[in-house]
């Protein structure tokens, strides 16, 4: 049995972060799935590598461009096609699964972040052209991201909620959830087939804090030896605080009255789980962070790994108490984790967002050059 099938026997269900047309023409889509790969992720800076990369484009960028589109419109008639195609590869394990997997997330433009009310627009406009009842809208979880994603639960989409680093936000993410199909039940609806994620980000935690540790020991000669200890450990013990967060919030009245209407848990779904320090093990984001209820989205080269050397066990719930201290040790050592994660939350947002742009001056100059003389 492959490593991603006894994952999924363990309760973990392993997505693609990567999508790309020739991957899906080719079939490579079909054989992942086959070997238990269950759902698709995409964010702008995947479609811009893609696209850039990528011949398999050129006929549809000739197409759209003689329509005097856009380049954002060439860009989601590109998008919105690759998204519908993996998701009739993905409907099958949909189906199979009555709707518990079998995902692919398409995420609302990253310049609407902040902006509550576009994007909830957005997300139903991008839901109604997509038409896959296998799509999830990806809304980050930035303050205006939450009221968004409470409506959006409630108007019955499903929501891959993305970017979240901190505890704190983790928490508004997932009573927002709650409240949406409190909303949604109130008014006489069905909730039992709205599924969502929140995609808790780990490795960018680690190269954050990690950084602030070299430079302390650089200061601090004396104790370098102590800075070092701590790196490695922040994004892990961060994550595990998050699933016993989610453990205690999926339980107890209020939950269960939901459960008994059909309600499914959002799950945490671990996102940038690739290791960004060759010096850590390429799994160092994977095998710590496996349990029940839980998605792991992996990018090509870390599902290889995992393929080939992967250990399979119930880890995600092992060393909280360790996990906490861990955190408490960086806090001692002078790392504001709130700072940290603020941070990365607005990085995380700029670099989507600048990738998109990047994205769209891309398309621009492929269309003109792909243009009849």
């Amino acid at each position: 049995m492959s490593r991603i099938l006894q994952l999924r026997q363990l309760g973990q269900s392993i997505w693609l972060d990567f999508i790309e047309r020739s991957m899906i023409q080719s079939g490579k889509l079909q054989a992942l799935v086959n070997d238990g790969v269950s759902g698709v992720t995409s964010n702008p800076t995947i479609f811009q590598q893609a696209i850039v990369k990528s011949d398999a484009y050129n006929d549809d960028l000739r197409r759209l461009a003689a329509m005097s589109l856009s380049p954002k419109a060439i860009f989601e008639g590109l998008a919105i096609a690759d998204i519908q195609a993996a998701a009739d590869v993905m409907r099958p394990v949909y189906d199979a699964n009555q709707g518990h997997d079998g995902f692919v997330s398409l995420e609302v433009a990253p310049d609407l972040a902040f902006d509550t009310a576009a994007t909830i627009a957005e997300a139903r406009r991008l839901h109604a052209a997509v038409a896959r009842p296998n799509l999830m809208v990806k809304v980050p979880a930035t303050l205006a991201g939450a009221p968004a994603i409470r409506q959006l639960i409630a108007d019955g989409i499903n929501i891959n909620v993305t970017l979240i680093f901190s505890l704190e936000r983790y928490a508004a993410v997932k009573e927002a959830f709650i409240a949406g199909l409190e909303d949604r039940l109130a008014a006489g609806k069905p909730i039992d087939r709205i599924a969502s994620v929140a995609s808790f980000f780990v490795s960018r935690v680690d190269v954050n804090i990690d950084s602030q540790l070299d430079k302390l020991a650089a200061q601090q000669p004396d104790r370098a030896a102590y800075y070092k200890s701590l790196q490695g450990k922040a994004a892990v013990a961060n994550a595990k605080l998050a699933y016993a967060q989610f453990q205690q919030v999926f339980a107890g009245a209020r939950w269960d009255r939901l459960g008994a209407a059909g309600a499914r848990v959002q799950r945490p779904l671990w996102a940038s789980t690739s290791t960004k320090n060759p010096a850590y093990p390429d799994l160092i984001y994977v095998e710590p962070l496996m349990g029940a209820h839980t998605v792991n989205t992996m990018p090509p080269q870390t599902l290889e790994a995992l393929k080939d050397h992967g250990t399979v066990a119930l880890t995600v719930t092992q060393g909280v108490d360790a996990a906490r201290q861990a955190l408490a040790d960086l806090a001692a050592a002078g790392i504001d984790m709130d700072a940290v994660t603020a941070e990365l939350e607005q990085d995380g947002v700029k670099k989507f967002a600048d990738s998109f742009v990047d994205l769209l001056r891309v398309i621009e100059e492929r269309s003109r050059a792909l243009a009849p003389a």
